[in-house]
């Protein structure tokens, strides 16, 4: 072993009905299995025919890889600021078969493309900030299409914020499903 896959972990995983294998590393959130935050939002996204979607702050990229498994999206791109989430996203885009991901590093919105998106999901970090996913709430409604969906998993701590800046921003709110620890939401541009 060199000291390189000393450090990379490796775990296989069931998402949305696929099975899918990720790698990781040690610094990366929930390196060695798909956190329950992810999983519950995974499972509650819905994807239309010809979607482009983004994974907002993707990490390794498990909620992208999942909606680009999906046999009706388009096109997924993924961005993340931390190089090092990009170089573990790239290899699993490319160990999970997909070609139609876009993996960019990318500090939120700042350095993607001039493209509309059906979807936008994101499991939010709780410690970036409140002004931060405000910022992010406000570049994601300029990148949606019309119809287009926000969807974010949170810690349910920050819910009541969530729905606050929804409405605010998006002029709407939806609590897609609450678990104890985690809730997902959904605002749509109308």
């Amino acid at each position: 072993m060199t000291p390189d896959t000393q450090s990379e972990l490796i775990f296989q995983t069931k998402l949305r009905g696929f099975d899918l294998t990720f790698t990781t590393t040690w610094g990366l959130f929930s390196p060695k299995t798909v956190d329950a935050g992810t999983q519950l939002l995974i499972e509650q996204l819905e994807i239309e025919e010809g979607g482009t979607c983004l994974d907002l702050g993707c990490g390794y990229g498990a909620i992208g890889v999942a909606m680009a498994k999906c046999p009706q999206t388009a096109d997924v791109y993924m961005v993340d600021k931390d190089f090092v989430a990009i170089e573990y996203a790239r290899k699993n885009v490319t160990q999970n078969q997909l070609s139609n991901c876009h993996v960019l590093l990318s500090n939120g919105f700042s350095h993607l493309p001039d493209i509309q998106f059906d979807v936008i999901a994101s499991n939010l970090p709780a410690n970036v900030g409140k002004e931060l996913l405000q910022i992010f709430f406000i570049d994601a409604k300029r990148h949606l299409k019309q119809n287009g969906r926000m969807y974010v998993v949170t810690i349910s701590g920050l819910r009541e914020f969530i729905k606050r800046n929804f409405l605010k921003v998006f002029g709407n709110y939806r609590k897609v499903k609450q678990r104890n620890t985690h809730t997902v939401a959904m605002a749509t541009v109308s």
